[in-house]
């Protein structure tokens, strides 16, 4: 299978601010919104270290792709406009951003079903298809408190290493993506897992019926195949056209 169009040319700054303004609009349209807070981020195509950000007040229903802000591995304003942003929220994308140089997108979320799971001691079981995507792709990492300090940054791209996300135990989700589309479809899928178990747990008693290690992860080499067709290269162009529809404003 040869890749998609979108991504049989350079990546221009034009291009990810759309995803990336396009990838709040849906994580809004879906309920995955915290107010004005947890971040979507992405770097920025020939500008090392920079990266894009929602500017700090907005909820995600109001991101647009001109008012992405610019800022540095350290959550610092650098494109001169002097919109706020919020330093203690980059620190999780900051962190990821320096030690995995590429992936193109970092998302956190505190999304009703991913923080559910995040209280579970077994996290996400191959339960599902989509959890089968995930399976031995999801590292964990400890709630350590609000802060987030140089040596909890190192561990938790440590525990993020090469695999595709993290449960962030009692706070959340994250995934990452060699685009903004594949960054949102394995969140995508992930909250879909999340709740389809969640929601078996709840009817069974806790009780599920869960595929073998061997099942999940043959399943989990189907589904990514030779690795030319990315998560999100099928899919983002009939999801721009539903933010299109749904709420439109996002390219300006």
């Amino acid at each position: 299978m040869t890749p998609p169009l979108s991504r049989t040319r350079a990546r221009t700054e034009a291009d990810v601010r759309i995803d990336l303004a396009a990838a709040y609009r849906l994580a809004a349209l879906a309920g995955w919104d915290d107010t004005i807070y947890t971040h979507l981020s992405a770097t920025v195509p020939g500008e090392t270290g920079v990266y894009l950000i929602n500017e700090f007040g907005l909820g995600f229903d109001e991101v647009c792709a001109s008012g992405l802000v610019k800022v540095d591995v350290h959550g610092r304003v650098v494109d001169g406009t002097g919109r706020r942003v919020n330093p203690s929220g980059f620190a999780i994308h900051g962190a990821i951003h320096a030690g995995r140089p590429d992936v193109e997108c970092v998302i956190h979320l505190h999304a009703p079903w991913g923080v559910a799971l995040a209280m579970l001691p077994g996290g996400l079981q191959p339960t599902t298809q989509w959890a089968m995507r995930l399976h031995g792709r999801l590292g964990r990492h400890a709630y350590e408190g609000l802060a987030l300090g140089a040596d909890e940054q190192r561990r938790l791209v440590a525990r993020l290493g090469t695999l595709d996300g993290l449960i962030l135990e009692n706070h959340g989700t994250l995934t990452v993506g060699r685009s903004v589309a594949e960054a949102h479809m394995l969140m995508h899928i992930l909250e879909r897992a999340a709740q389809a178990q969640l929601r078996a747990m709840s009817a069974g008693g806790g009780h599920v019926v869960a595929a073998s290690a061997e099942l999940a992860e043959l399943t989990c080499r189907q589904w990514i195949g030779d690795g030319t067709e990315w998560d999100g290269d099928a899919e983002w162009p009939a999801l721009l056209r539903r933010v299109d529809r749904l709420s439109p404003g996002f390219r300006d």
